[in-house]
């Protein structure tokens, strides 16, 4: 098969590295890629939000697999115009990923169903926003309503840093994505995720996770799209899954097809367990990053046949074939991230790390210039390792994130802690 990955980052480096573990990959092109990509497939320019583009693109080449890595092809409709095209694609329409797109959407989706989450308002208005919150109290948390690449979200634990955020969303501080805003009450408990394929009728899980979305150790500093995560997460539990498919995961997929915006794609959801009960956080309608990272290392080859099987609506057949194994990454970010950051600073000391089933570099934000890897995102690398043990696999990652000379980058040491 020729198969086209759309996006540049950790996430689609992972699902190259583990796509072309399967025999039935012939050519793997990814686009736009990035420095750690090339090394692997074939990367090509494209605008990957114009589904016009795409389709032409995967005609002119032969494509008969589209897989979409990230969340704003998808709110563009990318997925429906290569269907129009009859182009096999896995990620959903654009109607169904306003489970992400909107967070608005999705508490209406959970009021419908009776998915248990989060009491909340929906404002157009920051007057009426601020009234709410003086109303509620803190902690309380704002959320931009549309997609702020992870970063839309502020946990607030005073009622003056909430009237500071709603003022910073209707001030455009994040853009379009926050000119509404969804306040919602402050959950407490252990927050996981649960990662499951939708074919618009059945569900299967494939695995879970833990990232940590704070900047700096002991969960500290702001929120950022993720500075590392391990799988699986132990608080996820066969009872606590079971109860997300049950209560969460499979009315929302009944309520999406009664609406008739059948949901096919992999479905993230952000989950929050408290004395094993779990209450939905958010859906993401893309793998996680670096949650698909840690993924991606445990599931290996069979992830095309799964993600097939998903496309062509055959997941009643399909399996997932765990190992009873452990994994986790480690971001190495740009110093300034999630703030200002400068871009270009050369990395050393990748060419001598190895590159195997335990241990992988994921590239999120790098190219090649003059010969070196270089530093263009705010989040850069991806230290993933797998292991017996979580202990393991820590041990291993954080042994090739010690060998790798880039003064200009910084990390978490304690990716993990909560689990060990």
């Amino acid at each position: 098969m020729n198969i086209l990955i759309l996006g540049g980052g950790g996430r689609e480096h992972a699902l190259a590295w583990a796509i072309l573990q399967n025999p039935k990959c012939d050519r793997l092109i990814v686009a736009p890629g990035n420095a750690g990509i090339a090394e692997l497939a074939e990367c090509a320019a494209l605008d990957i939000e114009d589904g016009g583009a795409v389709a032409v693109f995967a005609e002119e080449n032969a494509v008969d697999f589209v897989v979409i890595g990230p969340e704003a092809p998808l709110a563009a409709g990318v997925a429906d115009r290569l269907a129009a095209a009859g182009i096999l694609c896995f990620g959903p329409s654009q109607a169904a990923a306003a489970l992400e797109s909107s967070k608005a959407f999705t508490k209406a989706i959970c009021d419908a169903c009776g998915a248990p989450t989060a009491a909340y308002g929906h404002f157009t208005d920051a007057d009426a926003a601020r009234t709410y919150v003086r109303a509620q109290g803190a902690p309380i948390v704002v959320k931009a309503d549309g997609l702020a690449a992870g970063k839309g979200v502020i946990v607030a634990g005073t009622v003056e840093e909430a009237l500071a955020a709603i003022d910073e969303m209707f001030g455009g501080s994040f853009g379009g994505a926050g000119a509404e805003v969804v306040i919602e009450e402050f959950m407490e408990g252990e927050e996981a995720s649960f990662f499951v394929l939708c074919d618009g009728e059945t569900v299967l899980p494939i695995g879970t996770a833990q990232d940590h979305k704070r900047v700096g150790d002991g969960d500290t500093g702001p929120n950022t799209g993720g500075m590392g995560a391990y799988s699986p997460a132990p608080v996820m539990t066969d009872a606590v899954c079971t109860r997300a498919l049950d209560e969460i995961v499979k009315p929302t997929i009944a309520e999406m097809a009664r609406r008739g915006t059948p949901y096919r794609g992999v479905l993230y959801a952000g989950l929050m367990i408290k004395d094993g009960v779990p209450r939905l956080v958010e859906y993401n309608v893309r793998f996680g990053d670096p949650e698909c990272q840690v993924l991606m290392m445990r599931l290996g080859g069979q992830v095309l046949d799964l993600l097939l099987a998903c496309a062509e609506g055959r997941l009643a057949e399909a399996r997932v074939n765990w190992a009873d194994d452990h994994a986790m990454t480690v971001v190495m970010a740009a110093r300034g991230y999630p703030g200002a950051y400068e871009k270009g600073s050369a990395i050393r000391g990748l060419d001598g790390l190895p590159e195997d089933s335990a241990h992988m570099v994921f590239h999120a934000g790098t190219a090649r210039r003059d010969g070196q890897v270089v530093a263009t995102g705010g989040r850069v690398l991806n230290v993933t390792a797998r292991g017996a043990s979580l202990a393991e696999a820590r041990q291993r990652a954080y042994g090739m994130v010690d060998r790798i000379d880039w003064p200009e980058g910084f990390f978490r040491r304690d990716i993990g802690w909560r689990a060990l």
